[in-house]
């Protein structure tokens, strides 16, 4: 019996070992089509094909501004690691103890709106519960979900991308939105610089030869990419200017008077600061700006912060029994 258990559990860490190592093939292949138009620039058009110095050099120094601005995004969006609801969201030990001796499910539901009265948590679940998570055994923040992926809960949740491997949330969300804008600006560059070159291979004024397979196809692979990105990118602006995630915009939050879609909108410009923060001029580079700690959101109910019960009831929840802070938490280091 103990034999047939361990043989299990090894098969299920074998399998989840697999899926790990697989989950990087889509991040694999986005890197190889990304270094092959790399090698396609820079060398089969500008080094190989263009005859003209000044727009050799031109094409070259905006190619590596943008190819730099694409590559620091991506790898922000890939390896930032999710932000994670606080100890404060946790259950002490004997919260933890109570709410697993206790049978009755109307009675654990009764302990959890207990102890979230400490906590800034105005959303609920569809049955109107507090949203507790079985697996992190945590009560969920606003706008935070467990992803099944990661095997977590992430705070701001918006979904999960197999292009970066990595859950889109809190923490890294104006990086995915920066590499999507960025992805859009590199294959815009790529496709306007090489077109004049495309219609010269296609009617035959440039000699055959390998240049001409990777223009042809760097023209082709450019405009594919720039079509999808640009639904992606202008559907998330779209989310950021009503400041929904994608979750929320499939299931509306749930909050004590019901479901509203419109629940976390406080108007475009504070959206956005949300998501970028206050100085126009950091907005475009990716460093963490956005605003709060991914706990708590202000809502559209409320006009101010001094009548906002959430960040009214901030001292009482920053507050431990020692007297040390642990609300507060810095996202750069999760």
């Amino acid at each position: 019996m103990h034999w047939g258990e361990d043989w299990k559990m090894a098969l299920s860490r074998g399998l989840r070992c697999c899926q790990r190592v697989f989950s990087w093939i889509p991040v694999l292949i986005i890197t190889a089509v990304v270094l092959w138009s790399y090698y396609a620039y820079v060398f089969e058009l500008c080094l190989f094909t263009i005859t003209n110095t000044l727009e050799k050099v031109a094409y070259l120094l905006v190619f590596h501004a943008c190819f730099a601005m694409f590559s620091w995004t991506y790898w922000k969006s890939i390896f930032t690691p999710v932000a994670v609801p606080c100890k404060k969201f946790q259950l002490s030990y004997s919260d933890k103890q109570r709410y697993e001796m206790e049978e009755r499910p109307d009675a654990q539901k009764q302990i959890l709106v207990e102890i979230a009265k400490k906590l800034p948590i105005s959303t609920r679940a569809q049955s109107g519960a507090i949203r507790f998570c079985d697996r992190c055994q945590v009560l969920k923040p606003d706008r935070c979900h467990h992803c099944s992926v990661c095997e977590t809960c992430v705070l701001k949740m918006d979904h999960h991308c197999p292009w970066v491997n990595n859950c889109v949330g809190f923490s890294n969300y104006k990086f995915f939105l920066l590499f999507l804008a960025y992805s859009m600006l590199y294959c815009v560059f790529i496709a306007t610089t090489v077109f004049r070159y495309f219609l010269k291979f296609w009617t035959g004024d440039l000699p055959n030869g390998p240049a001409k397979f990777h223009v042809l196809f760097l023209m082709f692979v450019a405009l594919m990419f720039f079509i999808s990105l640009m639904f992606l990118f202008s559907y998330h602006c779209w989310l950021v200017a009503k400041n929904r995630s994608t979750l929320e915009a499939f299931s509306a939050p749930v909050f004590i008077g019901g479901p509203d879609k419109n629940g976390f909108n406080v108007g475009m410009k504070r959206n956005m600061q949300q998501v970028f923060g206050e100085d126009v001029r950091q907005w475009f580079i990716p460093i963490f700006t956005s605003q709060g700690n991914g706990h708590y959101f202000p809502l559209k109910s409320q006009s101010s912060e001094s009548q906002n019960p959430l960040l009214a009831n901030e001292d009482l929840w920053e507050e431990s029994d020692d007297g040390s802070e642990e609300g507060s938490l810095d996202v750069e280091t999760q």
